[in-house]
């Protein structure tokens, strides 16, 4: 609630907050501000108000005003970056030249332009307040500091001789040998071959995915990804000017039929899938579809880029679709910062022999080598048997959260789409998401509305939970209460 104060008016703190939003992107490019008349209700001010703090941002040009339609949020990067985004935005505008207006699998791919991730990846780095935060993509920070072991090897990497040596040249472009070799063991774990001239260390998971586009796509193509599914990789996939297909995420896996009818229409270059604990559903991929998925790809000569990001919490039997094939047409990619330390951002890809020398490419063209010093820490945590014993824990408090927190959306009269399982909960609430998000920004909860999830931006009742942070009933109290406001 906003209060008046000697130094600042209501108007300006008024202002203030949605530009705080719109610069941070939590409010995206053509949302849509409250009407004058439900702004002024939810925060306790006159219209007077509302109306001349909304008057203020267009000043700034933040938003722009249409004609008996109300106030939108403007393009703030596109403004204050315009050359950032220009290629991406005219091969976007000559794709839907070429190719007509949405429609049927048969017609247009869906516009990039309507993709809009920022609001999902800057709320990981944005904290609405000191309070656990139901749409993070992470565990807790205090569940991450019980991995007390990785300070330790750190420090026992620095002090050692070896290093010294080391660090004074760049390292190995594949990535330390050490962890290369204890990567590969762990995936044989998984029943994926492959040798550890096969895995290459990356910045990340997120950077494993860049190389592999970087590599096998070129501005224009085609490539199918899961819907709903992690925003970061359609934006990534648009920013580098390929043509994003979202196909529909089923239970036992990705929808055939769309898919089928892709690759007689499109002839698309990859598929990116998430087969285990699929983000934000939490379906696992069966056998049946995952043998028809490598005889689709076998078919119509495309790759298929697996990310196992949840590989730590997950079952070891999972299906995964890189075991079936042998690392043939499919690329791993792996990383630990769901389980472990975000911030030490190392990941990896095992790819079949025959592109391992074009991902180094890349690799080397991006950022020459990876920091060995944390490589060297990470194998020793997995040789010594520490990140699994860890993993073990996490799974079973994980186990725990997920039950209670299930309980709680119950009670609150949500619904799951799909079976819980894993870190997060797919659920529908019976509102716009987006509207309640930014309601729920107002008491300090940062949520991931469900049209975050799919390629093309539209307005959905579904929102995922992190099962971690949804434990308390204050959150589902102040939850219910604003749910309420926006029916």
């Amino acid at each position: 609630m906003l209060i008046r104060t000697a130094h600042r008016t209501l108007t300006e703190q008024l202002a203030d907050r949605f530009a705080e939003r719109i610069r941070s992107r939590l409010l995206p490019a053509g949302a849509r501000l409250p009407s004058v008349r439900d702004c002024a209700r939810q925060q306790g001010v006159s219209p007077y108000t509302v109306v001349a703090a909304y008057d203020q941002l267009l000043a700034q040009g933040l938003v722009e005003s249409r004609r008996q339609r109300g106030f939108y949020v403007r393009d703030v990067m596109q403004k204050e970056h315009p050359g950032q985004y220009g290629r991406a935005e005219a091969a976007t505008k000559n794709i839907a030249q070429e190719e007509g207006e949405a429609g049927s699998l048969d017609g247009p791919l869906p516009s990039g332009s309507h993709i809009n991730a920022t609001a999902l990846i800057r709320g990981m780095f944005h904290q609405a307040s000191s309070q656990p935060q139901p749409g993070a993509g992470v565990m807790p920070a205090t569940w991450l500091e019980e991995a007390r072991f990785m300070p330790a090897a750190l420090r026992k990497i620095v002090g050692s001789r070896a290093l010294q040596d080391g660090a004074l040249n760049y390292g190995e472009p594949m990535g330390d040998a050490g962890l290369r070799q204890a990567l590969a063991r762990r995936l044989a774990d998984l029943n994926v071959p492959a040798r550890a001239g096969q895995v290459m260390t990356t910045v990340g998971a997120t950077q494993a995915l860049d190389i592999v586009s970087r590599t096998l796509l070129q501005a224009g193509d085609p490539v199918m990804v899961e819907e709903p599914g992690w925003s970061v990789e359609f934006a990534r996939l648009d920013a580098l000017g390929m043509r994003v297909l979202p196909v529909p995420r089923r239970a036992d896996g990705p929808d055939l039929e769309v898919m089928a009818r892709y690759c007689e229409v499109h002839a698309p270059k990859l598929f990116v899938s998430v087969s285990v604990l699929h983000n934000p559903t939490g379906y696992c991929l069966s056998p049946g579809s995952a043998h028809q998925v490598l005889q689709l790809a076998q078919q119509h000569g495309f790759h298929i880029v697996e990310d196992d990001t949840y590989s730590h919490i997950a079952p070891d039997h999972a299906t995964r679709l890189t075991a079936l094939d042998g690392l043939r047409r499919t690329i791993y990619v792996g990383g630990f910062a769901k389980i472990l330390a975000p911030s030490w951002r190392v990941g990896f890809l095992a790819a079949p022999p025959d592109l391992v020398e074009r991902l180094l490419d890349t690799k080397l063209l991006s950022t020459l080598t990876t920091p060995s010093v944390l490589e060297k820490a990470m194998a020793l945590c997995i040789d010594q048997g520490q990140l699994r014993r860890h993993a073990e824990r996490m799974r079973l408090r994980l186990a725990q959260a997920r039950a209670r927190s299930v309980q709680l959306a119950l009670e609150a009269g949500c619904r799951f789409v799909s079976e819980p399982a894993g870190l997060f909960g797919w659920v529908d609430v019976g509102v716009d998401t987006d509207v309640l998000a930014q309601r729920m920004l107002d008491e300090g909860y940062l949520l991931a509305p469900g049209a975050l999830f799919h390629a093309s931006r539209q307005p959905s009742t579904l929102m995922r939970i992190n099962f971690t942070t949804t434990q308390e009933a204050a959150f589902w109290r102040v939850f219910e209460r604003v749910r309420e406001q926006v029916k």
